[in-house]
């Protein structure tokens, strides 16, 4: 695949596609990003790097982090891990509190809110300093040093917080939270804030491509058999109650971001990030499903 020539064609097509939707009100740092802002990103697992637009501007990747967690976790837990968050698709909103009482403290899967809120609760436990820990961790994937949270989206997702308080008080009251609430919220709030951008985001995510091995830093990061269960929870739930209309249109394991990221994988060829900030009524991006879905289709590279 000439992958230059579809770069240039992909430059083209993203001029035609309406940024519809609109950025995250609901968290106040993001709601200051540029609607306009759009970059794209892929990296080979033989380190070849074609990017376009704003692919080398930083910006919060929020949920994305969440399968970085779950790699630390699973490394941590091995199976132990699935009895506390499940692997099956929501098919309900990503911060829904009606499924998970109706489920009695079990989230359905590591990506929604209260899944990401377990596997906090879990690397708490078994961490001596989370934050730091998890950001030593993220840098050492890819070995990029300049990989940071963001304190002041940090704030920000704290001050609009509500929901996720409500959700892990549900699960501490059915048992499926150990810590202290405050403590187990104050790293999610920290994790969701890290900061990338596209060209570090496909880079970051390249171990999902070359099964748990990163080839950047050639370490291993998860095992061949994790790496293939990530991918397949990112194909299955990556995209919350949108997650069949993303496998049906784009065809690639992958994870969102409120923050208007996208990152998917095709295992064993590379990892492509997408970022541009204006969500649809899923709060997922919209141009970025769109240029995927062009992608994929024109470069027949789907894993289907």
């Amino acid at each position: 695949m000439d992958y230059n020539q579809l770069f240039t064609e992909m430059g083209i097509e993203s001029q035609k596609i309406e940024a519809k939707g609109a950025v995250a009100s609901y968290i106040p740092e993001l709601h200051r990003v540029d609607p306009w802002k759009f970059g794209l990103h892929l990296t080979t697992i033989d380190n070849k790097n074609y990017g376009l637009g704003d692919c080398n501007e930083k910006f919060s990747i929020q949920s994305i982090a969440k399968v970085l967690i779950l790699a630390l976790a699973f490394e941590l837990e091995d199976d132990k891990l699935w009895s506390r968050v499940g692997v099956e698709p929501s098919g309900t909103p990503f911060n829904s509190l009606v499924q998970l009482e109706y489920e009695k403290g079990i989230p359905r899967n590591p990506f929604i809110n209260a899944g990401a809120l377990v596997i906090c609760d879990i690397l708490v436990t078994r961490l001596k300093d989370p934050k730091q820990e998890f950001i030593d961790y993220v840098r050492n994937i890819s070995g990029n040093r300049s990989i940071d949270y963001c304190q002041e989206t940090a704030e920000s997702e704290k001050s609009a917080g509500y929901k996720n308080t409500a959700l892990i008080s549900l699960m501490k009251s059915y048992g499926n939270i150990v810590n202290d609430i405050d403590v187990v919220l104050d790293f999610y709030f920290y994790l969701c804030s890290i900061e990338m951008t596209c060209k570090e985001l496909s880079q970051e995510f390249l171990f999902l491509a070359a099964n748990g091995i990163n080839p950047l830093t050639n370490s291993r990061i998860v095992s061949p058999i994790k790496s293939k269960r990530i991918n397949s929870i990112m194909q299955l739930c990556g995209f919350y109650d949108e997650a069949g209309e993303f496998s049906f249109r784009v065809g690639l394991p992958g994870k969102s971001g409120v923050g208007g990221g996208i990152i998917a994988i095709h295992p064993g060829k590379y990892s492509i990030a997408v970022w541009s900030p204006k969500l649809n009524k899923r709060g997922n991006s919209y141009k970025g499903m769109k240029i995927l879905e062009f992608f994929t289709t024109r470069a027949e590279s789907s894993i289907f």
